[in-house]
């Protein structure tokens, strides 16, 4: 059934009065080369290595003005007397190996600086470097000492038992700028989290040098250097060659991971390479950013790479500079597991664009891929308003993606104002009627082409006095989504483990027989039209609806965001016995109930007739998720994704995470915080004395001293969402849809370092500190780390 032209509504909410064709409501098209109105249809802490694997990094002082001091590994097959390339800097040179070394160890450098250097890219006069210095080809040589702003941790570690370490932050670094550190004899570059300032504190557990990541040596050279042993092939213009050795392991055909230029992307091995052997690839110099004074080693262009705390990583392309997801494993080499491990797996949406027979409706088909699948990329390129020229490349995505949450969203805003067509090319006006708001905005809308949509648009309540200035527009998104999102409304449910937020019913049929996915395509619209015009929309959506928007991996622990009871059961499935299993005599199917109607869903084909056993369980939990995140509701919200891509351009989404994009969509709230002290509840160690013992007290005058933005990411990490109930944190709900007040549970500082959140019961383990000023600093990381990946525990 095509979406334009549909008259059919839901009787309890959308019947039309007769003759409601002729009243005028509908979008009309305005042109300034014409005065006549056509109805409906329109012209048309996060660480960065310096240097991973074998190569070269700074040992030295930075801003020397005759030598530069680098640290490098000699390579392996290098004997000694023989010579090797490596990247110092921004050059390359050619190091010669002491008779005494051998493959693996240590040799610390000194370099000429060229004063003729004036970015990351130029490559100066090359030469031989003769190793020199402590430790020079000389097994465990001195190690340069840790910053004076390291103290490494005693008795603590990180995951994998590497050692732990606080950092002070030093004067004159703001949040999202990067500082270097020295620890054990690597440095490593620190990212100052956005709500931070000199003189805190961060703790931090350096990653081990992964073997199978290396750094990308260029071969571009200026003019004063020697020749190249064999000649390469000048890059094209705009463009650095790089030459790499596949890693040990690697296949022909498969991916793996490396920093070229500090930037990280994803190779995949040539079909007539192997490993052990060179390749070369080129990318474009746009990737890295030009070197700034006083930065010897230049700012290079760079993405977020850390997704929660599974070892998801968003990574370039190299063959079309697109984003892919990739997951490294403990020797740093790219997990190419195919296997469904409920810890490490993760899906990822891919929509797949088609040409509609209506030329203003695109389709398309939405499925789950495993997040590093070639075909779960999002573009890095979006093009201008006359589609040639790129307005906005990977470069300008890099240079925003750390920077602060207001700084994102003005980047965002500016960059949907250069999409918004001119105001002199016509504009639209929307025509609706207020006793038929839903019905009326849906025709029209749905008439609009995906020009239409990026223009300007005026309202216009049909029989009411006003010009819209802007306060009609915001009165029209508020109602339209507050009345498509009420449960009552039969499209969307209440979740089952946050009463705050909503989720897709999957019976939205019955509630709208013909035409509610026309609904889930005109909300879509509606959301992404909202974004582009800096408007709000007034409902909160469950978590992972939030990362399929943005494309981001689907973990088998958002299972719990969804039907907590089911994930538990899936866990506790995960715990049995193999007999245990069988005995359960379960298959691949699940029963889905519907107003009394009992159904059965196969969850693969056939899947009645497959037996859950231990040995095919990890693809039984495979399908639960792929069935309970999309599969059940797939429909609708392949017609929402449709709908919200037709008016925002998917490149833009990647700078943000999924509580950002919350922030964005729904606004920061206003926060009562009388009320919510006055409705809070206190338990463990806070139990006896509640809001008057002294943690306490601190805790609510570092709320107040939050401002909007902190207080909302604060009640995301305790509540799940960002979302205020209407009748204020009385009545707040938990996850079995009962009153469960905002909790402050006390602990001891041995317990936990910072504080934790359990969404299910709005409650946050708060450890009893000594002094407000820590749990200030402890309460922000937490708060603000808890979607970018650093390791709090």
């Amino acid at each position: 059934m095509p979406f334009f032209g549909s008259k059919k509504k839901s009787k309890a909410k959308l019947e039309k009065s007769a003759g409601s064709q002729d009243s005028g409501h509908g979008a009309q098209n305005e042109s300034s080369s014409s005065s006549q109105h056509r109805r409906g249809q329109s012209g048309g802490g996060i660480l960065g290595r310096v240097n991973a694997g074998p190569g070269a990094f700074s040992v030295g002082d930075k801003d020397s003005q005759s030598t530069a001091v680098f640290r490098v590994t000699v390579p392996d097959n290098v004997s000694p007397g023989e010579e090797f390339q490596v990247y110092a800097g921004n050059r390359i040179v050619r190091v010669r190996c002491p008779v005494d070394s051998r493959p693996g160890q240590s040799l610390q450098i000194t370099v000429p600086v060229d004063p003729n250097e004036t970015n990351a890219n130029s490559n100066g006069p090359g030469g031989v470097a003769a190793a020199q210095g402590p430790g020079a080809g000389v097994p465990g040589g001195d190690l340069p000492p840790d910053s004076p702003n390291v103290q490494r941790l005693e008795g603590q570690a990180g995951p994998d038992g590497r050692p732990a370490y606080m950092v002070t932050i030093p004067h004159g670094v703001r949040g999202g700028q990067q500082f270097p550190v020295t620890i054990a004899g690597q440095q490593l570059m620190v990212t100052c989290p956005p709500n931070a300032r000199p003189g805190m504190s961060v703790r931090i557990v350096p990653p081990a040098p992964p073997p199978g990541v290396q750094q990308g040596s260029s071969l571009d050279r200026g003019s004063g250097g020697p020749a190249p042993r064999r000649r390469i092939n000048k890059p094209p213009d705009g463009t650095q060659m790089f030459e790499v050795v596949v890693p040990k392991g690697v296949a022909p055909g498969q991916p793996f991971a490396l920093l070229a230029g500090g930037v990280r992307v994803l190779v995949t091995c040539p079909t007539n390479a192997s490993s052990g052997q060179k390749i070369r690839f080129n990318l474009p110099t746009a990737l890295l950013q030009k070197k700034t004074d006083g930065d010897s080693l230049g700012k290079l262009a760079k993405i977020k790479l850390s997704y929660d705390k599974d070892g998801w990583t968003r990574t370039v392309r190299v063959t079309d500079l697109k984003f892919q997801w990739v997951r490294m494993d403990d020797n740093g080499d790219v997990d190419n597991s195919n296997r469904f491990d409920i810890k490490h797996s993760a899906y990822v949406r891919h929509l797949v664009f088609r040409e509609g027979v209506d030329p203003r409706m695109r389709t398309g088909t939405l499925t789950l891929v495993k997040a590093n699948d070639p075909r779960a990329v999002v573009d890095s390129r979006i093009k201008g308003l006359d589609g040639k020229t790129d307005l906005v490349s990977y470069s300008h995505i890099a240079n925003v993606q750390d920077k602060s949450f207001e700084d994102k969203v003005h980047w965002f805003q500016d960059t949907c104002a250069q999409l918004c067509v001119e105001w002199n090319e016509g504009h639209m006006r929307m025509n609706v009627r207020r006793e038929y708001l839903l019905s009326d905005s849906m025709e029209a809308v749905m008439s609009l082409s995906r020009k239409d949509l990026r223009k300007v648009w005026r309202f216009e309540f049909i029989g009411e006095q006003g010009i819209d200035a802007g306060g009609l527009a915001r009165e029209w998104f508020q109602l339209v989504t507050e009345e498509i999102f009420d449960p009552d409304m039969g499209l969307w449910q209440s979740c089952a483990t946050n009463q705050m937020c909503m989720q897709i019913n999957p019976a939205s049929e019955i509630a709208c027989p013909e035409d509610h996915l026309i609904y889930f395509r005109f909300l879509g619209r509606v959301m992404g039209k909202a974004l582009f015009d800096r408007q709000l929309v007034a409902g909160h959506m469950v978590q992972h609806l939030y990362k399929q928007l943005l494309g981001w991996p689907l973990l088998f622990n958002d299972l719990e965001t969804v039907d907590e009871d089911y994930y538990k059961n899936l866990k506790k499935l995960a715990e049995m016995n193999p007999e245990e299993v069988e005995y359960l005599c379960l298959d691949f199917t699940t029963t889905e109930e519907t107003m009394g109607d009992k159904k059965v869903v196969h969850l693969v084909p056939n899947g009645d007739q497959m037996e859950v056993q231990a040995d095919n369980l990890p693809e039984y939990f495979e399908a639960c998720l792929k069935y309970k995140l999309n599969g059940q509701v797939k429909a609708q919200l392949n017609e929402l994704l449709l709908g919200f891509f037709d008016v925002i351009p998917e490149p833009l989404l990647t700078i943000f995470d999924f509580q950002e994009l919350e922030l964005l969509m729904c606004g920061l709230p206003e926060i009562d915080i009388d009320d919510w002290r006055d409705n809070s509840e206190y338990s463990g160690e806070y139990d006896r004395v509640g809001s008057d013992h002294e943690t306490c007290r601190w805790f609510w005058e570092v709320v107040e001293e939050f401002d909007q933005e902190m207080r909302a990411r604060l009640l995301q990490f305790v509540t799940g969402t960002s979302g205020v109930p209407s009748r204020g944190f009385g009545v707040l709900q938990g996850n079995d849809g009962n009153i469960r007040r905002f909790t402050i549970h006390g602990v001891e500082l041995g317990v936990c370092l910072y504080p934790r959140a359990h969404t299910c019961f709005n409650r946050i383990d708060l450890p009893m500190y000594e002094e407000k000023q820590e749990l200030k600093e402890k309460l922000e990381l937490a708060v603000t780390m808890v979607s970018t990946g650093f390791d709090l525990e």
